[in-house]
């Protein structure tokens, strides 16, 4: 119940600076983020969690599902001519290269082995746009800069969790491959499951006599997803390839829905997010700080503020960006949810080294955190938005 009342003041407080927030480096994020310190063991010890706690699991893999079937929902949205050039780039390009970048510095200065270097980079490889909510929910910044961070953070998530799933399958089973191959089948499953579904959904409403009230139309897509969300954990299926291609599917077949349900989709999504923050926060211990190591310390940083920028930077050159939409979108690469869920993955997995990956893949989320969400607005004022807190947010794909 404390956790309760913990998450309910910080809403009220973020309601009631988000004006503040929107013009100044207060993040409404980071409350939720520093609360869930303060009261946590490593603080008042309010809150006694750790990250074994079926609560941590459970809520971190709630709050991935939801963002991922959202995104997909919000994948239609997009528009524009050359809408994927530059997110095809930063994604066939520049992903690679922050996945490659940052599992060499594991390796060299983390002391990892191999295999599990790569796992570090695959979960530090996507990004998320909560985090740089003055630049992508903004009409003052450049639409292609807001259309990149966004389907580039709605599409990585996605994209990463095979190769997280596979190397962590191999590092576990030691040069065995059934496990791999069992992993490859839960996913395929999760992606044919979020297909499926939808369509059979469809074709329901397609028969004689039923049809959708549109006071309720929102509940449709939100009852696919929370059945997606009970079968692909009832059938053992990867649930978040099932949300993603769910989300996509249920936007495609009935793009009416998927309008109405959008308001409601977002509201869920963002408070999934903030309370997965409250208790990240809270496994932020000055143990767990302490216990990374001056070299996992060096790494966290550099995966911030060399690996993605220049990764990013490289693959994008040549492009149509003008430098300062470049500088941003380098510099934007915040680790969020799909990250905190794929390292507790990683913890959970019982692989050498699990614990170690785990602590590192925190601290680099955590400083993230602190950076990307606090720098926002004064990069947003490179686009000459003033006023921020007064203008209207503009709707942006797959955020």
């Amino acid at each position: 119940m404390t956790l309760t009342i913990l998450f309910g003041a910080c809403l009220l407080v973020a309601v009631l600076v988000s004006g503040m927030a929107a013009r100044t480096v207060l993040s409404t994020s980071l409350i939720f983020l520093l609360t869930g310190a303060l009261a946590g063991q490593g603080g008042l010890g309010l809150v006694s969690l750790d990250a074994n706690s079926p609560l941590v699991g459970n809520l971190a893999d709630l709050a991935l599902f939801t963002v991922l079937f959202v995104d997909g929902t919000a994948l239609r949205n997009l528009r524009g001519e050359g809408s994927w050039r530059q997110p095809a780039r930063a994604l066939g390009v520049g992903m690679p290269l922050a996945f490659g970048g940052v599992a060499v510095l594991a390796h060299f200065l983390a002391g990892f082995d191999w295999i599990t270097s790569m796992l570090v980079g695959a979960v530090l490889a996507p990004t998320d746009p909560v985090f740089a909510s003055a630049i992508v929910g903004r009409s003052d910044v450049p639409a292609r800069l807001r259309r990149l961070l966004s389907v580039e953070s709605g599409l990585n998530d996605g994209l990463a969790l095979p190769a997280v799933m596979i190397l962590i399958s191999a590092a576990a089973s030691s040069g065995e491959h059934a496990g791999v191959g069992l992993v490859v089948l839960e996913l395929l499953g999760g992606l044919a499951l979020g297909v499926l579904l939808p369509l059979a959904v469809h074709q329901l409403l397609r028969v004689p006599g039923l049809g959708v009230e549109p006071r309720i139309q929102p509940l449709g897509p939100l009852a696919v997803g929370i059945l997606l969300y009970g079968i692909a954990h009832l059938t053992g299926l990867n649930p978040y390839l099932a949300a993603f291609a769910g989300g996509v599917m249920v936007a495609r077949l009935n793009p009416a829905a998927q309008e109405s349900f959008a308001p409601l989709g977002d509201q869920c999504a963002e408070l999934a997010k903030f309370a997965a923050l409250l208790v990240f926060g809270a496994l932020l211990t000055p143990a767990l700080l302490a216990s990374v190591g001056v070299g996992g310390w060096i790494v966290a940083v550099l995966s911030l503020v060399l690996v993605r920028p220049a990764s990013l930077y490289l693959s994008l050159l040549g492009g149509n960006l003008e430098r300062r939409e470049l500088f941003a979108a380098a510099w934007f690469g915040p680790k969020g949810f799909a990250s905190v869920v794929y390292g507790l993955l990683v913890l959970h997995s019982g692989i050498p080294q699990a614990k170690d990956a785990y602590e590192l893949v925190a601290v680099c989320i955590g400083l993230s955190i602190i950076a990307h969400s606090s720098t926002d607005v004064p990069v947003a004022r490179m686009f000459q938005v003033e006023a921020m807190a007064d203008l209207p947010e503009q709707k942006v794909p797959a955020s």
